[in-house]
């Protein structure tokens, strides 16, 4: 470190906004924040069809690299991960030439990891590793690390080499020792969310009804997400309270949703968005609550999204979220697979305006603790410790 005030910091990571889901706004948000905050950031990241290969934004000096196959905006295939280690290598070989780094910070232990260990190790930088859900154990991928020998060894390879370990919750710090065998320390940093000073919209500008009360979720829709659960679930609410749900978010399960919609019949009370930036918080600013059932979160920032936008949560217990929803007080957190007792809650929720409102002011004055301020700061001490060996 050239001084206390100033780091100069390289961030790798395959996945940066707005290519990818919710890691990737996890380590914009911390980057920026580190860039307000008076700090140099310089982001490696894969290329997407029609994004600049060089550009800076908010103050982060972004660049990518080309990959192969990379044909979704929120889904990386195989072969764009793997052809991302030996693109990252290269540019960073050229970046090593003018830039003088104080600290590596590497998000994602595949396919990140291995570039930013081997850059670490070439040139003697220390590399800081962020971990994430699926990153470590996601339940419903085939290929998940945890269950899958050579993905498995490479993720224990690097948590093992890394100069220092962040995980973004106690629940992915859990699997990391469970599935890996890891001992050593492993610091937990939430996930930040920026107060949001954007334009809002009304619900007529937005396509939605004036007159029914909006249900809201969030994310890539892949399986982890389990949507089809959450129709199934508010089919059943619908036919007692005039409501509509709101799906944000692209991916591979969106014609099995469709398909489901039509089963259900809930043509005319469910929206799907599509893909949604910085919009989504326009969307959650006219809704009465936020829903998720997905199986899985590693963290969930999209919970803190919603808590930004004064919704109350209701969610499945598997995951992250545990560490900072509360049954009964941000919400409600189910015993996954309830499905009885999800609709019980939700109904119970949707039938009392004094206690949405309740639940929306605590969650307005709760979400101020997890800012992303308080996450690069905390961020900031790990990078100090990491270039004090």
């Amino acid at each position: 470190m050239k001084n206390k005030e100033s780091f100069n910091i390289l961030i790798i990571n395959y996945e940066y906004p707005p290519v990818g889901g919710g890691g990737g706004y996890i380590c914009r948000n911390v980057a920026e924040e580190l860039a307000a905050l008076g700090h140099k950031i310089t982001v490696l990241t894969s290329q997407f069809r029609g994004l600049p290969y060089y550009e800076i934004n908010n103050n982060v000096e972004i660049h990518r690299v080309p990959v192969l196959m990379r044909n979704k905006q929120d889904t990386a295939s195989l072969p764009s991960m793997i052809s991302f280690v030996p693109s990252c290598i290269s540019k960073a070989r050229d970046l090593l030439k003018n830039y003088k780094f104080d600290v590596i910070n590497t998000h994602f232990a595949i396919p990140s990891g291995p570039a930013g260990q081997f850059i670490s190790n070439k040139s003697g930088i220390p590399n800081v590793l962020s971990i994430y859900g699926g990153d470590v154990y996601d339940p419903t991928k085939f290929l998940s690390p945890h269950k899958t020998i050579g993905l498995k060894q490479t993720v224990r390879k690097m948590l093992n080499t890394a100069d220092r370990v962040i995980s973004d919750s106690s629940d992915i710090e859990r699997y990391a020792r469970e599935y890996y065998g890891i001992k050593r320390e492993i610091e937990v940093i939430p996930p930040g969310v920026r107060p949001y000073k954007g334009s809002m919209k009304k619900r007529e500008e937005l396509g939605l009804p004036k007159d029914k009360l909006i249900l809201s979720t969030l994310g890539r829709l892949v399986t982890r997400k389990n949507n089809e659960e959450l129709l199934d679930i508010f089919g059943k609410v619908q036919r007692d309270y005039a409501c509509h749900l709101l799906i944000m978010g692209e991916g591979p399960d969106k014609a099995n949703l469709e398909k489901k919609i039509d089963d259900l019949r809930l043509n005319n009370c469910v929206t799907l968005t599509g893909r949604v930036g910085e919009e989504k918080f326009q969307f959650l600013s006219v809704s009465d609550a936020y829903v998720s059932t997905a199986v899985h979160e590693g963290f969930g920032l999209v919970f803190l999204e919603a808590m930004e936008s004064g919704l109350p949560i209701i969610s499945y217990n598997n995951g992250g979220q545990v560490d900072f929803l509360k049954d009964g007080k941000t919400g409600f957190l189910i015993n996954l697979g309830d499905k009885e007792r999800f609709c019980h809650h939700l109904s119970e929720l949707l039938g009392s305006p004094e206690m949405r409102k309740e639940m929306s002011n605590r969650n307005k004055n709760y979400v101020k603790e997890f800012y992303t301020r308080n996450g690069a700061e905390k961020h900031l001490s790990v990078f100090k410790e990491a270039t004090r060996n």
